[in-house]
């Protein structure tokens, strides 16, 4: 049974969350997709094709980990998935955030490895575990494709490894990050410190090419 309270308590974190992307330029159009874990077998996600800065509960739905709508008609991100995913292999993540933000999507591109490594950067420590500057860390990069099965047994296999097992996020090429923390609020820090991290990536990259 779902807990009503719960659920409308990440109805309301959703739906703020959505406003502050969309305000800070990361959700553009209808992109990217977010959710809340619920318990042990379900989460609260944002519905298909919904633009995430006007969110109502009426954009949100419950499913399951399978992405198998419970008690609704309506349809999840074919994404949605790669939520549950985490969820399940990660039981310290409590929520999910998926951008497509300038500076992501172009370090994806930018970048000829399959991972960026972030180290030397005091705001690494607004991420969770993170202690010091002197910590490296390592941001998987993944294919894009639309076949988004293929996608979860990627991220499923890279991330159950060292060195990605305390990663916070991960990269998909010309497409965007995923982000995900124990909350609401920590996930919203880490998206703005990655950003403000891959922007530096960035900057950094074109002053070595110079």
């Amino acid at each position: 049974m779902i807990d009503l309270e719960h659920l409308a308590q990440a109805q309301q974190a959703l739906v703020e969350a959505g406003r502050i992307l969309h305000a800070a330029g990361k959700v553009p159009a209808t992109g990217g997709n977010f959710s809340i874990r619920l318990d042990e077998r379900h989460m609260a996600v944002t519905v298909s094709g919904r633009h995430k800065g006007f969110l109502t509960p009426a954009d949100l739905m419950v499913t399951d980990f399978d992405a198998v709508a419970v008690g609704s008609r309506l349809k999840p991100s074919a994404e949605a998935l790669l939520h549950g995913q985490l969820y399940r292999d990660r039981a310290d993540a409590g929520a999910i955030l998926h951008t497509h933000s300038r500076a992501a999507t172009l370090l994806s591109l930018a970048t000829e490895d399959d991972e960026v490594v972030l180290e030397g950067y005091e705001l690494l420590k607004a991420l969770e575990g993170v202690e010091t500057h002197e910590a490296r860390v390592r941001i998987p990069v993944f294919a894009n494709t639309q076949q988004i099965p293929i996608l979860v047994d990627q991220a499923r296999a890279r991330l159950g490894r060292e060195p990605y097992a305390g990663t916070p996020a991960y990269l998909i090429r010309g497409h965007g990050v995923y982000v995900w923390a124990s909350d609401m609020a920590s996930c919203l820090r880490q998206v703005e410190a990655l950003d403000f991290l891959f922007d530096c990536e960035l900057e950094r990259r074109r002053w070595s090419s110079r």
